[in-house]
């Protein structure tokens, strides 16, 4: 096994609480969507995977792993291109600003990625949440001097899950895709490790994944990436 130098993290789930930052965001979209309509905007949380029962979206939901156009595509179908580029900047506009404001840090994670910086990890985000919101969002947490670099849907030629942001992350590092380790909450984000060869896929129980979604692509599912420097530095020993 390659040692892992780098580190790439999902946001929204992984770094972020999800439902405590989104839920919000999500219903402000839905009803910007519906011009008001509750009905209507329940609606279209329902089909972008909003559980309200258990009131969290659903492991691999639209709203949970994909991006602002699959929302955009999901919700209003029969728009044309030029309508549709309006209203992906329009939501970018309000995950960007919105989602970034109230963004909520999942437990221990500041003090664990300034653990993993101390160890000359070089650190990075991949997100299917816009690149200014990615980055917005780091500096919400107070975290953004400790990473080389965020990456949202729109700084790649194609988002997670393909391996477009691994490769980018890798050209900016110069480090192997088998010395970077992919970290986050979907299985997109495991899929894009497999895409493009990372040497650790770690699944993370924190966001909307389950460890029965997670489980069957990931190398290790562990609770919260604050269980992630013990796991690396056993890792280590392991190889020794």
């Amino acid at each position: 096994m390659a040692d892992i130098k780098g580190i790439l993290f999902d946001k929204d789930g992984t770094l972020v609480d999800f439902n405590a930052t989104w839920l919000g965001v999500a219903d402000f979209m839905a009803m910007d969507a519906s011009e008001g309509d509750r009905w209507k905007a329940d609606r279209l949380l329902a089909a972008a995977g909003f559980d309200f029962a258990n009131k969290r979206f659903k492991p691999d939901s639209i709203f949970a792993s994909g991006t602002n156009l699959d929302v955009v595509e999901l919700w209003f179908p029969r728009l044309s291109n030029e309508d549709q580029m309006l209203a992906v900047a329009r939501f970018n506009e309000i995950t960007s600003v919105q989602g970034s404001a109230m963004a909520v840090a999942l437990p221990g994670i500041v003090d664990t990625l300034t653990a993993l910086h101390r160890k000359s990890y070089r650190l990075g985000v991949a997100t299917n949440d816009s690149t200014s919101g990615a980055e917005k969002t780091l500096v919400t947490l107070g975290v953004a001097q400790l990473f080389d670099a965020a990456y949202g849907y729109d700084a790649v030629a194609n988002p997670k899950p393909a391996p477009d942001t691994i490769q980018a992350f890798s050209d900016l590092t110069g480090l192997k895709p088998a010395e970077i380790a992919m970290v986050g909450d979907n299985r997109h984000d495991l899929e894009m490790a497999r895409a493009g060869g990372c040497g650790l896929a770690a699944g993370v129980l924190s966001g909307t994944g389950t460890r029965e979604s997670l489980a069957g692509i990931a190398d290790v599912v562990l609770d919260s990436v604050a269980d992630l420097p013990d796991f690396l530095s056993a890792r280590v020993r392991e190889t020794i």
